[in-house]
């Protein structure tokens, strides 16, 4: 099972990411997904966390990650040295920042210029998703841009489709 955890802040749509990127993985035959999120008092602004469970075979266990094989954060101010426990040995963190990280573990992406760029918006879910394709063999841009087309408003599908594949480019450089 390849568990990702999210981080961000409300109203930042960390948990839309990470259904989204269920309902893309489970486009494939025998390919499930579970996607769930985590927050205290519901309100803009406030830290958050969200899970997706990808595997091969049906996902019984529905407790939160405590150890992750991906963890995304879409607000740098969320992210410290700590963040690198939640990892499992081999695990990468996505990190949305215009910083410079000194860590072969840690991938990092200006998403904030993307999404002005691509979106008009300062909300880097659907950024992170594409750049996350970039890193995860496992998903496609196609199978994404159909969970987009599956999920979100069709007045939005041309927008976000145009933000995952520049983050996309831009990881997969």
């Amino acid at each position: 099972m390849t568990e990702i955890l999210w981080h961000g802040r409300g109203g930042q749509g960390a948990f839309t990411a990470a259904r989204l990127l269920g309902e893309a993985y489970s486009l494939k035959e025998y390919s499930y997904a579970l996607a769930f999120p985590s927050f205290g008092p519901e309100r803009r602004g406030a830290p958050i966390r969200a899970f997706t469970k990808l595997d091969r075979k049906p996902i019984g266990n529905r407790s939160e990650i405590t150890k992750s094989d991906y963890s995304i954060f879409l607000d740098d101010t969320l992210f410290n040295e700590n963040s690198l426990n939640e990892l499992k040995s081999n695990g990468k963190i996505l990190l949305n920042t215009k910083k410079t990280i000194d860590n072969p573990q840690v991938i990092t992406l200006d998403g904030d210029s993307i999404a002005a760029r691509t979106l008009g918006l300062p909300i880097t879910n659907t950024i992170l998703l594409g750049a996350f394709a970039a890193i995860f063999n496992e998903i496609s841009l196609e199978e994404i841009y159909e969970a987009i087309r599956q999920t979100m408003p069709q007045r939005l599908h041309e927008k976000n489709i145009a933000a995952v594949k520049a983050a996309y480019e831009e990881v997969a450089v």
